[in-house]
């Protein structure tokens, strides 16, 4: 009996009730995501066969894919198309989110909210195809310039590339980036903002020294959002980008639906997926250094300056990790382990001296 009650009791507890309210949702999320990743990275190990898939284990399809020019190539430009997108992104939607957080009237945030929320109305591929409008060779923006005289003959340089691409994916993923900013700067506390004018510092300086750094998690979380789904876009670099703009998912398609190989194309995907970790790693590791450094500086110097020293650490630690990458033979695998390794070294050094401060 004594045994019963206790098993009931347990059963009740709020874990066991929050559990059970999660479950639906776990078991949903373990069968329509993490068991077909489970079978692509199964796939990668597998080898190709003529019309069929062998089940033989190997390892050839990485050596290919890490050793394959063109992988490299194009991972390297989804990457950096990646990282513009996301810079371009963050950048224009910090001013908006801080124009709706800070001088729209409370009563009408939610009407600034909805408006930003105005594209997701359509569709994602009708939206791509509209910017194919606009960027065309006769599109909106040449016949526009050509229109009031400022060029002669229709601009080339801003469709079927990767200029395109960026430009329409920083549309696309605009308000995923405004919204993060937004509700983190929502929460800041005002008062600090009135005690840094209080004790004489300038607008500028008080939004460097106590609204920037607030509001980094909500920027940090807008540069995840952005940049993951970026870097795995299909449509846009399908349609927009040309030969000079396709990305991996592209990469990938191909080895799938035109190859009909299987193996490959998983373990390009999976390479694919394993450099968007690195790169992650990487970006929390020279986040922290950043933040280390210019709050070292930032009490002793301007902050100028301090952004400056900041800066350097942040390209001197990367620099050094190429470097090592060199000195491994200058292969792209090398160039990414080392890069990875040094990071990973980089972000323990740092949480320890973290842990004595």
């Amino acid at each position: 009996m004594a045994q019963s009650g206790q098993s009931s009791r347990l059963l009740s507890t709020e874990a066991v009730n929050g559990l059970k309210m999660i479950s639906p949702t776990a078991i949903y999320a373990t069968l329509m995501l993490a068991v077909p990743l489970g079978l692509i990275f199964l796939y990668s190990f597998l080898t190709d066969g003529y019309l069929t898939i062998e089940y033989t284990p190997t390892f050839a399809n990485y050596v290919e894919t890490w050793t394959s020019p063109v992988f490299e190539k194009v991972l390297m430009r989804s990457l950096g198309v990646s990282m513009a997108v996301t810079a371009v992104t963050v950048l224009t939607a910090f001013p908006m989110a801080y124009y709706v957080s800070f001088y729209v009237e409370p009563s009408k945030k939610s009407i600034w909210l909805f408006l930003i929320t105005i594209p997701f109305w359509t569709s994602y591929l009708i939206r791509v195809f509209l910017w194919l409008v606009i960027l065309g060779y006769n599109g909106v923006v040449n016949s526009s310039l050509m229109g009031l005289g400022i060029i002669d003959e229709p601009i080339t340089a801003i469709l079927y590339n990767a200029n395109s691409v960026v430009i329409t994916l920083a549309h696309a993923y605009a308000p995923f980036a405004i919204l993060p900013i937004f509700v983190a700067l929502e929460k800041i506390d005002r008062s600090l903002l009135e005690a840094g004018r209080d004790l004489g510092e300038s607008p500028f300086m008080t939004f460097v020294r106590v609204t920037l750094p607030l509001a980094l998690p909500g920027v940090i979380s807008a540069i995840m959002i952005v940049f993951i789904p970026v870097i795995g876009d299909y449509v846009t670099p399908s349609l927009l980008g040309g030969p000079e703009g396709k990305m991996v998912a592209n990469l990938v398609q191909l080895q799938y639906l035109k190859l009909d190989n299987y193996p490959m194309g998983s373990a390009t995907a999976v390479s694919s997926m394993a450099m968007v970790a690195v790169a992650l790693i990487v970006g929390y590791a020279q986040a922290k250094l950043f933040k280390r450094v210019y709050g070292a500086l930032m009490l002793s110097t301007s902050a100028g300056l301090a952004f400056l020293s900041a800066l350097g650490a942040v390209l001197i630690s990367f620099g050094a990790c190429l470097v090592a990458g060199l000195v491994l033979g200058g292969a792209f695998f090398a160039y990414v382990l080392s890069v990875l390794v040094g990071h990973v070294v980089l972000f323990v050094w740092l949480q320890r001296r973290e842990t004595k401060a």
